[in-house]
Parts: C-alpha cells; structure tokens; sequence
C-alpha cells in the first residue's frame, strides 16, 4: 500500500469506531431518563441544625395544591422529629442501667407525640414555588419548610414542664436528654 492509501484507510476506520461508539453512548437507559426534581439538594436536607421537609401537591385549584403540598412537607417534617426522637430514646434506654429508664422513654415517646400534635415550634416555610401546566390545567405547587432544632427541643421541654403526667425524676431526666440534643444542635450549627 501506499502512503495515501494507508492514511485513508487509517481514517476511514478511525471515522467507523468515532461513528460506532457515538451510537452507542445514544442508547436509553432502561431505568428512564433523568428528572430534574425541584426542591432537592443540601439547602433542603436536614444537618446537623436543622430538620427540613420538602412537599408537592397538584390540583386544578391552587389553594388545594398549596394545602396538599403544605401537608406532604409537614408530614416529612414530623416522620423525621418522630424518627430522631425515637432514636435519641433508644439511646437512653442503652446508656443507663435505670429501672425506670423504660419508664422515662416512654413519657419522652409521649411527649414527642403530643408536640407533634400541636403546632409545630418555630416552623417556617424558606421556598415556595408555584408551577401551571396549560395543558392539564393543573398547578403544582413546590414547598419547603424548616425548624431549627434547637428551637425544637427547647419547645419540647417547656412542654415537658406543663405536662402533670410527667413526674419530677422524669422531667429532669427528659431535660438532660434534650439539653444534650440541644447542645448538638448548636455545636452543629456553628
């Protein structure tokens, strides 16, 4: 062969494999594409300081979508104070040899429950977004809310203190309990 022909030859193959493999990072996933989902990411992830929780609702109405998206991101909000209190009893229950430790855990369980019924402390939405699609007629609605946590214990023990159930060995227990929550709290806050 001569030069010229090897230099085309050369291409054309190095034109082939180009062609080739170009084809094949086009394939589909077989999962589906990617979504671009609003609302995600470290600014709405709970840390060390906060509990976060996002939510979504659709509807024809937006007010209706608001109030469902509301409810979803509250809900969030509540699994995860329930989830991290739950541990935080657990905990206790593993650290003291007490009698009446598992006594003291469920008063704390209890406590918890009846926060979460009431108003939620220091609750604030921090982003909010509103989408219409003219084609279904449907508005989706995007919220975020956050509680510092905190906030959130010290609330917990002033509950603790209104509560007549709760004895005064409890109550100092569940304030050691929630002081060392708060502390970690704020070391993580800063």
């Amino acid at each position: 062969m001569t030069t010229p022909r090897v230099f085309l030859a050369i291409l054309a193959v190095g034109s082939l494999l180009t062609m080739g493999l170009s084809g094949c990072s086009k394939k589909a996933n077989p999962a589906g594409q990617k979504v671009s989902q609003p609302f995600s990411g470290n600014k709405y992830q709970s840390n060390g300081s906060w509990f976060r929780g996002t939510g979504v609702g659709v509807s024809q109405a937006q007010n209706i979508a608001r109030s469902k998206a509301d409810l979803d991101a509250k809900n969030q909000l509540a699994g995860q104070v329930n989830t991290n209190m739950r541990a935080v009893a657990d905990q206790y229950l593993g650290e003291t040899g007490n009698t009446n430790a598992s006594d003291v855990a469920d008063k704390f369980q209890s406590l918890v429950r009846e926060v979460l019924k009431t108003e939620m402390a220091d609750l604030r939405k921090f982003d909010e977004e509103v989408r219409y699609n003219e084609t279904s007629k449907d508005y989706t609605v995007y919220v975020a809310y956050e509680i510092k946590k905190n906030a959130m214990f010290r609330f917990m023990k002033k509950q603790a203190r209104t509560d007549d159930k709760i004895d005064d060995i409890t109550q100092k227990k569940i304030d050691e309990i929630l002081d060392k929550e708060i502390e970690k709290a704020e070391a993580a806050g800063e």
